[in-house]
């Protein structure tokens, strides 16, 4: 081998070490930096995570407490709603517009003639409220028959309509006559 080819070799190999101990250090501080950057990154996730959690745990106390305020709203209404009721019912009473409330039937008799027992809704004086006699009137007739508007309704076409209706309809008079008051026994048999 020459000598040329030996210095050749030496001076690659000292250009060789030259740069590997230049950048061998900066590889190292490089290799350093990423490291750290990594751990900042996984630090930076694992607080993320805990505000996220955190966060989410709040939001659901706050969910809570307004659920439970509305909870508590709805019961304050309903104790005004009953206070307001209990205060209607104590004027009824301070009015005597109530009495009949504090009165049993078997003590009808002690108190008649009093506010508690008055005959106000019994006029005609026969025992029955005339208020219940008004709506069963409404529905009898003047027979006292129970008023079913749809069976007078049919009874009133049947009469109009008894000369316009096909042959097998067409009846004598004491036949209609005698199946409407049939009908009207059976109506008033249901009531």
């Amino acid at each position: 081998m020459t000598t040329t080819a030996i210095i050749a070799i030496v001076i690659a190999a000292l250009l060789i070490i030259a740069v590997v101990a230049f950048a061998l250090p900066r590889m190292r501080r490089r290799a350093q930096v990423e490291k750290r950057e990594r751990e900042l990154q996984s630090r930076r996730d694992r607080v993320a995570g805990e505000h996220r959690a955190e966060a989410e745990q709040r939001e659901r106390h706050a969910s809570e407490a307004e659920q439970r305020a509305r909870i508590a709203q709805r019961e304050a209404e309903a104790e005004r709603a009953q206070a307001q009721l209990h205060e209607e019912r104590a004027g009824l009473h301070e009015q005597g517009m109530a009495d009949h409330e504090l009165i049993d039937e078997s003590e009808r008799e002690k108190f008649a003639g009093t506010s508690a027992v008055s005959d106000r809704h019994d006029r005609d004086g026969d025992g029955v409220d005339d208020r219940e006699e008004a709506t069963a009137d409404s529905h009898r007739s003047t027979d006292g028959v129970l008023d079913n508007d749809y069976q007078r309704g049919r009874s009133d076409q049947a009469l109009e309509d008894e000369h316009n209706r096909p042959a097998r309809f067409n009846r004598e008079g004491d036949d209609v006559a005698a199946e409407s008051a049939s009908t009207r026994e059976r109506s008033e048999q249901r009531f």
